[in-house]
């Protein structure tokens, strides 16, 4: 599933408002920068999923001359001394250690970053009397009611003779119970039981049914509903202004439920053949192509309706069953093996899909070329739904999207966007191997499914489009998406015990999706790309059609290379959090003394926190080339560097670690950075850890002020953004503190990036490089957002034209920064010309940047109008979060935001208790930004009465962001005042 990257979670603000590439699901962006995050989060939201390892920017080394786009030369296998083990004393901290209540997950057990728990413990399944092996079902919606009727036939193998069977429903009205053999009925229910809190109907039997094969057929109704979860209906509007409906399909995680009783876990894989009865106008889709279609007497309508049968599926999980009904267009192309089609609603117009289904063509084909496996279904579809939760959904053989990220009109969407659906697509087609045809048996292995999706949509997207250079983006995306959430005392393994297959939908998260995919990259660079896909090849080849666990891809990774995979691998896996490497120099033997400890942002680690070593693979770069031979597998070790003179660690950011370096060498290493000693993942990744250790207080936030002070000459998109994050990262934090203060910072950005915004310009052109034309928008929407009197000059005219009427007085790399500067700066008359522009145009691009930046105005009266708008019908349940997320962007907005929330706290939990994670998104929103003591006291009172089972992960992981922000600000609040006042920077007038 690819989530919103729109709406991820992400404690530390990312740099710009560009299209995201991973797509957490429906999870929020949660501190939003007051300022100069702007152009990033209007523009798409970029959460880069992963790329292996990125190509040098500035000439070949010793070592990166033939750098490949998934990896490096392999490594060496590390030392034999991985383990877990009590650590040494703790480095000297200036922070205080406080008690905090562990975040819970998985039937309460913590994740402490001591030993890993067993996974399979207490974890809720059905019983394994019967085994299904295939589903017969028949739907027929009623578009009035919102209802339909049902009948599935399920033909099981008995293990054991029994007079029960135990399967999952939600919602579902049973009316009918038989147990067939052949054509004869051989016994049916006496009883039926429900356990509302493990969504199990237990049918109990009035006879014994032996051992062997019979068939279940189960009668039942339920309820078109709008959650976008199981069977539901999405509306949209027609060309003619009248409300269309369809119906369509959400199963992952756990709603397959929703729309026929089943066994509803992802190791119990069956066949499926699906019937659709619907009018005959309408279109009818599912997983397969079309087996029959015949006329049938409705009993329902009492009319005569057309019954759409398609081919039996192979093997798969119930969370991939799909069925589509509606009125839809669609265009084909026939450039791959089966035929491919893009449909959507008459909402939408069909061409816009044309760039969709010709990428899809083209990556259909690689996949099956390093897969070294034929995609299998005959056809393939994918489908734009009005209405949906995450980003897209990968079901077998009929992918479904949100409008916005299938649909791409190139003539009113920017380069971000277009580098976003390209990600969404090749993203979801990966699925079709890792998750589809090789399954994870339980939900403590979703990161094998998404990791690996995130991972071959960035291999991919560099081989169509090697000019947009996406690996570069890695370190300031994806890893960075993963080390932030990681850094809090809330986070998860990437394997987390799940006990109940409800608590799943809280791990469809940076974790699951960032992290899997750094550590894949990882591994990759360790074994050397050819032979991961090797590895990769023979895990497929080997499990086909079947589910897996982690240790399947270890045991196919060290067939295919001879190296300890398992060993190294699972300590990452099955253990929270990661480390933070220190160095101390000793130049008399020319040694590194390099030290390993557990990175919590708070900066209060304790020593039973403390307790795992990580093999970290140390990539250390000199002057000739770089050692990948180097791994630390002890606390600490001693490494003899023959240069002292320059040196840098985790070349290119392949590893997963923050470096800790002494204020003096990461003055050198900014210096070698000038004379082009460092790669852009080396520039970007050295910035962003030195803005992490930052925030936990290993080192002064004034130092990292000045460091990014000096990257001045700098020429990197990537590395900009990076340096525009980090600041940001400073300015939410600050965003309650002195005004004088926070002007300052905002001074700062404007002499950091104007000049070079002036220079660059804000036209674009076709002769504008992809990079280039978002390089231009970032520093345009930065430097407007932060005061530049020209650019905010330049964005009103464009805002006055374009609402008058010129369509193309905006470009749309730029729109969502134009619109946010007139908001911010302007008043009920640009608010009102964005209302509406939201309220005409049918362009899911243009409402999506409409609703995501009409929280930018700081009138009182405005807020209020903004609140009032999300719980409208106006805005749909997907999204809620978009203008409630744009208030996070001033103090007054997000203190009116949690009063909000806690007002509206029982309309709140009524739209979206059927969608949980959706629900969480909101929470998180609501709370995160918040940065004092007694805000935070206010988020715990609000919620200590409220049962928050649904989104516990979220919250505890919002009251820890803030925890970090608390503590950041009590130790550095006085050195960046003074480094303001002592710079000369005072807020422009």
């Amino acid at each position: 599933m690819s989530l919103r990257a729109a709406c991820r979670v992400e404690y530390l603000p990312r740099a710009s408002t560009i299209p995201t590439r991973v797509r957490l699901r429906s999870q929020p962006h949660t501190s939003l920068p007051p300022t100069t995050s702007q152009w990033r989060q209007n523009h798409v939201w970029r959460s880069r999923s992963l790329a292996l390892s990125s190509p040098p920017s500035y000439g070949p080394s010793p070592r990166t001359a033939n750098h490949s786009s998934l990896s490096s030369l392999s490594r060496p296998s590390p030392l034999k001394e991985v383990r877990i083990t009590t650590p040494s004393r703790l480095s000297v901290r200036h922070c205080s250690y406080r008690r905090h209540n562990m975040c819970r997950l998985a039937g309460d057990i913590d994740h402490t970053g001591g030993a890993a728990p067993d996974p399979t413990q207490g974890r809720e399944l059905l019983p394994t009397n019967v085994i299904p092996r295939h589903y017969d079902v028949t739907l027929e919606p009623n578009f009035e009611k919102f209802t339909f009727e049902g009948t599935v036939l399920i033909d099981f193998d008995v293990q054991e003779e029994t007079k029960s069977i135990s399967l999952h429903s939600v919602e579902v009205d049973i009316h009918s119970v038989h147990i067939k053999s052949g054509e004869n009925v051989v016994s049916s229910s006496s009883a039926i039981t429900y356990d509302e809190s493990k969504q199990i109907s237990k049918i109990e039997l009035k006879e014994e049914i032996p051992k062997g094969k019979v068939q279940l057929e189960i009668k039942y109704s339920g309820q078109l509903n709008d959650q976008m979860a199981g069977f539901y209906r999405s509306t949209y509007k027609k060309p003619d202004g009248s409300e269309g409906i369809l119906a369509t399909t959400q199963m992952e995680a756990n709603d397959c439920r929703r729309a026929f009783p089943c066994f509803d876990e992802p190791m119990h894989k069956a066949k499926f053949t699906i019937t659709l009865i619907a009018d005959k106008h309408l279109t009818c889709l599912s997983n397969m192509d079309v087996a029959s279609e015949s006329e049938v007497h409705s009993e329902m309508s009492g009319s005569t309706k057309k019954a759409v049968k398609f081919n039996t599926t192979p093997l798969m999980s119930t969370y991939l069953v799909a069925f589509i009904i509606g009125e839809l267009n669609y265009i084909e192309t026939d450039k791959f093996r089966v035929p491919i089609r893009v449909y959507a609603p008459s909402s939408s117009d069909i061409e816009h899909g044309r760039f969709s289904l010709n990428l899809a063509a083209r990556t259909l084909e690689y996949y099956e070329k390093i897969f070294g496996a034929e995609f299998p279904l005959p056809k393939m579809d994918m489908v734009a739904i009005p209405d949906f939760a995450a980003g897209a959904m990968e079901n077998w053989g009929l992918i479904t999207y949100r409008v916005v990220d299938l649909m791409l009109d190139e003539k009113a969407s920017g380069a971000a966007m277009k580098e976003r659906v390209a990600e969404v697509v090749q993203h979801e087609l990966a699925h079709q191997w890792f998750g589809n045809l090789v399954t994870m048996d339980w939900w403590e292995g979703l990161w094998l499914n998404e990791g690996f999706a995130t991972l071959m949509s960035w291999l991919s997207c560099n081989y169509f489009y090697p000019e947009w250079k996406v690996w570069e983006n890695y370190v300031t995306d994806n890893l960075q998406s993963a080390l932030g959430l990681d850094s809090l005392r809330s986070s998860h393994p990437i394997e987390v015990p799940v006990k109940r297959a409800s608590e799943v939908d809280q791990i469809f998260d940076a974790i699951s999706y960032s992290k899997g995919s750094c550590v894949l990259r990882m591994i990759s660079t360790y074994l050397g790309e050819e032979t991961f896909l090797e590895g990769v090849r023979r895990y497929i080849k080997k499990h086909a059609y079947g589910n897996t666990q982690t240790d399947d891809l270890w045991a196919a990774l060290e067939e295919a290379s001879g190296k300890p995979v398992r060993e190294i691998m699972s300590i990452w896996t099955k253990n929270v959090g990661f480390p933070v490497v220190q160095i101390t120099e000793n130049e008399k033997d020319s040694s590194i003394l390099v030290k390993q400890n557990r990175f919590l942002r708070t900066g209060d680690t304790k020593p039973e926190e403390d307790q795992v070593l990580y093999p970290v693979f140390l990539g250390l770069r000199t002057k000739n080339g770089i050692d990948d031979s180097l791994t630390l597998t002890k606390r600490e070790d001693v490494f003899k560097v023959k240069d002292l003179d320059f040196y840098k660690l985790n070349a290119n950011h392949t590893s997963i670690y923050r470096t800790c370096y002494t204020p003096e060498r990461l003055t050198k290493l900014g210096q070698s950075a000038k004379e082009g000693l460092l790669t852009v993942e080396d520039r970007a990744g050295m910035i962003a850890d030195a803005g992490a250790l930052a925030v936990s207080g290993y080192q002064k936030t004034s130092g990292v002020l000045n460091l990014l002070k000096g990257f001045d000459t700098e020429q990197s998109f990537v590395v900009w953004s990076e340096i525009i994050a980090r600041v940001a990262t400073v300015q939410a934090a600050w965003i309650f503190e002195d005004p004088a203060v926070r002007g300052g910072l905002e001074a700062f950005v404007s002499e950091l990036i104007s000049e070079r915004a002036h220079r660059l310009g804000w036209t674009f052109s076709d002769k504008d490089g992809h990079v280039e034309q978002q390089f231009k928008a970032m520093l345009f929407g930065a430097a407007g957002m932060a005061g530049d009197k020209i650019i905010i000059a330049a964005a009103k005219e464009m805002f006055n034209k374009y609402m008058a009427g010129d369509k193309s007085a905006i470009h749309p790399n730029i729109r969502g920064s134009v619109f946010s500067m007139a908001l911010k700066y302007g008043g009920k008359e640009e608010y009102d010309a964005v209302l509406n522009f939201f309220r005409k145009t049918s362009n899911s691009d243009e409402r999506n940047t409409s609703l995501r930046c009409i929280g930018r105005s700081k009138d009182p009266a405005l807020i209020k109008q903004t609140l009032g708008l999300v719980l409208s019908s106006e805005v749909k349940s997907q999204d809620l979060y978009l203008p409630a997320s744009g208030l996070r962007s001033h103090p007054e907005g997000i203190e009116a935001l949690f009063s909000w929330m806690t007002e509206k706290w029982p309309d709140i939990y009524k739209r979206l208790s059927g969608n949980p994670p959706i629900l969480g998104s909101m929470v998180t929103i609501c709370t995160s930004s918040f940065a004092k003591p007694e805000q935070l006291a206010k988020v715990e009172e609000f919620f200590k009465d409220i049962d928050t089972k649904a989104f516990a992960q979220p919250l505890a992981q919002s009251k820890d962001a803030i925890r970090s922000k608390i503590a950041w600000l009590g130790r550095d609040r006085d050195d960046v005042a003074a480094w303001v006042r002592e710079n000369g920077y005072s807020p422009r007038s």
